[in-house]
């Protein structure tokens, strides 16, 4: 890993040398001088040999000054972050450096541990500003539709699902809840030749059998007490277009003879109509339930299975995917700083590693819900570890009717401390009960499940 580069400009010898001193004994790559026209040359190089991370410079110089020398790095590298140091410590030169783009301001005489601590956190705000321009370019890349994925095997079910769309066959997509069903189905339908007709939605488990009835065959006036006007139902209502069934599985054995009809013969029967109603429609559907266990105890009819199982897509868990929640977490903070006025907001490294070790059972819904609790209670623009309590104790639980081995389960329990530890290996080993050298074993044993500080 390459050392970071800093610039450092300052006009006196002397506080020159001491700046130096201080960030070669932490080990960074370090270009010096004492001019600012020099400064402005080695700037310009940079866009060659590669932008330098920090730029530090003393504001006040004869000729070309530190002003100028922010204005000039942020034009030319806008992630570069500029430190002011100056003998002139005055509130409104802070303000105005700070306006123009500068990250910090530290007036000499300086502390050393200042220097360092105000590089350091330079450095990492520049790291989140490129891995968070990063993401939102791998974003624009990946994102269909409304469905964020850089998963290989996600993006081979995108393309099944694009030359499944040129049909009109029946669709059924399996998968737990909160993996993106309905995102799918309209998906499919957005890229098939119905996409200019109407895409309607039922969830089949909202309703009793006799208004599951009416919502799906609507019904002729006077049909029954109380139905004082003609109603449109919905498979009549997607004439051209597609009807999505979400958790068909819930429908009542009856209401599927019905359904199995219309498909079938193409035509519906108004509740109170003389005569049947030609239709087309594609029909899709969906559900978190094992279909082929409930044809098999005749929980669901095995002619229906048959009709909507044409082609099958299963979504899998957001945990077999889980190159996907970084993208997924950039996608849901811009949706909701949006919503709620917030600017750019990132998300540090600790918290990002919080999500990426966590199961989300309740799939990409469950990180969409957290991402906008975050954002609710984030006073700062930055999300942080903290703003995720629930995810540091629910890291270690199992997933529902998910049987763990106590390696896989030991595994997330060391993580889960080192995370509340900072990566402290010693305090971690004295919390776990056992000596610095065993938990080294540990990780040496299953080297590559742990994320971790130097």
């Amino acid at each position: 890993m390459s050392k970071p580069k800093i610039l450092v400009i300052d006009d006196e010898q002397i506080a020159l040398r001491n700046l130096q001193h201080i960030l070669n004994k932490e080990g960074y790559d370090i270009t010096s001088t004492t001019k600012g026209e020099e400064a402005l040359l080695f700037l310009d190089r940079a866009q060659d040999d590669g932008d330098y991370d920090i730029v530090l410079t003393d504001l006040r110089m004869p000729g070309i000054d530190g002003m100028e020398i922010l204005q000039r790095t942020k034009k030319l590298f806008p992630d570069t972050e500029v430190i002011m140091i100056t003998g002139y410590a005055t509130v409104d030169s802070a303000i105005e450096t700070m306006k123009a783009g500068a990250y910090h301001y530290v007036a000499k005489p300086y502390k050393l541990t200042e220097v360092r601590s105000v590089v350091k956190e330079a450095l990492v705000k520049r790291s989140l500003k490129i891995e968070n321009r990063q993401l939102k370019e791998r974003l624009a890349q990946v994102q269909e539709s409304n469905i964020i994925t850089d998963d290989p095997g996600m993006r081979k079910l995108l393309r099944d699902a694009k030359e499944v769309s040129h049909s009109n066959c029946a669709v059924l997509i399996t998968g737990e809840s909160g993996t993106g069903k309905e995102l799918l189905a309209r998906y499919i339908h957005e890229s098939s030749p119905r996409n200019n007709g109407p895409m309607v939605t039922l969830n089949c488990g909202a309703f009793s059998e006799e208004l599951l009835t009416n919502e799906l065959f609507g019904h002729e006036k006077g049909a029954y007490t109380g139905a004082d006007r003609k109603k449109i139902g919905l498979v009549e209502s997607a004439q051209g277009g597609t009807l999505f069934l979400d958790e068909i599985t819930e429908m009542p054995l009856h209401m599927q003879v019905k359904l199995l009809r219309i498909i079938q013969e193409k035509e519906v029967l108004p509740l109170g109509a003389l005569k049947t109603v030609k239709v087309d429609v594609r029909f899709m559907a969906a559900t978190n339930r094992s279909i082929d266990k409930m044809v098999n105890e005749r929980e669901f009819r095995q002619d229906l299975f048959f009709r909507i199982n044409v082609v099958t897509f299963r979504l899998p868990p957001l945990a077999k995917r889980r190159k996907d929640i970084a993208l997924l977490t950039k996608f849901f903070l811009n949706k909701y700083a949006t919503l709620m006025n917030k600017e750019n907001p990132d998300i540090s490294a600790k918290a990002m590693r919080l999500l990426e070790n966590y199961d989300f059972p309740g799939n990409v819904r469950e990180l969409e819900n957290i991402i906008e609790r975050a954002l609710v209670f984030s006073r700062e623009n930055t999300i942080e570890g903290e703003h995720f309590p629930d995810l540091q104790v629910a890291t270690l639980r199992p997933r529902q009717n998910e049987l763990v081995t106590l390696e896989e389960q030991e595994k997330k329990y060391i993580s889960w401390i080192l995370e509340k530890t900072d990566g402290n290996k010693t305090q971690a080993a004295e919390i776990l009960g056992i000596d610095r050298v065993s938990l080294w074993r540990k990780l040496k044993r299953q080297q590559g499940g742990y994320q971790l500080d130097a």
